[in-house]
């Protein structure tokens, strides 16, 4: 009989199992899982049916446990591969971090401040440098070049254009060579060489009304108010000019007092004027630019 069941068993036909596993209840998979056993099987008849299933169940919990503790150690290896690449670099502090970002916005604040202030201008109303110098007067601007002593005209280069200036010796590099502040006359202007060792370049300036700041671009500005023209000068002037020119160093003085300058004083005179000749009009709430 025994014989007889064994082929039985053999001949028994597989039969798929269906059925899913809630996670919420895993009790109720197994107990369809042991009820396909015992309808497919003898497995639960056996006397050792339990302790299998608890062996089985053990492996189960050690399979799963050995997993967990594999997953446990490639967790905690991984950060310590990144530090080692990093072992160099100290910790950071987050605030130190924001440090660059809130210095990165300050490149445009300290422009205005390093904006050099005019410089007093020489007795000459212009500027000394290392190599040249200039002065200037209302009509013309003089820019003067020490030279080694002995230098012949043919060896100075001299290019004057109506706004740049290019001045040196031959096979050097030039000593003055830039912008104008303002534009000259080309044809009333000249070089010469005095006492053989200095060539004096005379610019005529086409605005004879105006100071400049600078010869060339890139020197120093000066303080425009504190020139000084040549009063004994003046009288060389004709009329027009001579009455522009005095007119220029009161708004300056002026200027420099913080008081009105002659056309605000004329502005003055002429709404006071024109009050006098309206008194019948109320500028009590008036105002005036």
């Amino acid at each position: 009989m025994a014989i007889i069941s064994e082929m039985q068993e053999e001949k028994r036909p597989s039969v798929p199992f269906e059925a899913s596993l809630d996670p919420s209840n895993p009790l109720g998979f197994l107990e369809k899982a042991f009820d396909f056993i015992g309808k497919e099987s003898d497995f639960l008849l056996k006397e050792s049916a339990e302790k299998d299933i608890a062996t089985a169940v053990t492996a189960a919990k050690k399979r799963l446990s050995e997993a967990e503790k594999k997953k446990a150690e490639k967790e905690t290896v991984k950060p310590i591969e990144k530090k080692s690449t990093k072992e160099s670099l100290p910790p950071m502090d987050p605030m130190e971090v924001e440090k660059p970002k809130k210095e990165s916005l300050k490149p445009t604040e300290p422009k205005e401040e390093a904006k050099p202030k005019p410089i007093v201008p020489n007795k000459g109303n212009g500027l000394d440098f290392e190599k040249y110098s200039w002065t200037q007067n209302l009509q013309e601007v003089t820019v003067t070049i020490p030279i080694p002593s002995g230098t012949k005209s043919r060896s100075v280069t001299c290019e004057i254009k109506k706004n740049r200036l290019k001045v040196g010796l031959k096979g050097q590099d030039p000593i003055v060579d830039g912008e104008f502040f303002n534009a000259v006359k080309p044809d009333d202007c000249f070089w010469n060489i005095e006492d053989q060792k200095v060539v004096s370049v005379l610019l005529t300036k086409q605005d004879q009304m105006q100071w400049w700041k600078y010869c060339v671009k890139g020197e120093p500005e000066i303080d425009t108010q504190k020139v000084e023209p040549e009063s004994s000068k003046l009288s060389d002037l004709d009329p027009e000019t001579r009455s522009s020119v005095e007119k220029m160093m009161f708004d300056q003085r002026q200027k420099q007092m913080g008081l009105p300058t002659s056309d605000e004083i004329e502005k003055q005179d002429m709404m006071k004027k024109f009050m006098s000749q309206h008194p019948e009009m109320n500028f009590s709430n008036a105002k005036f630019n």
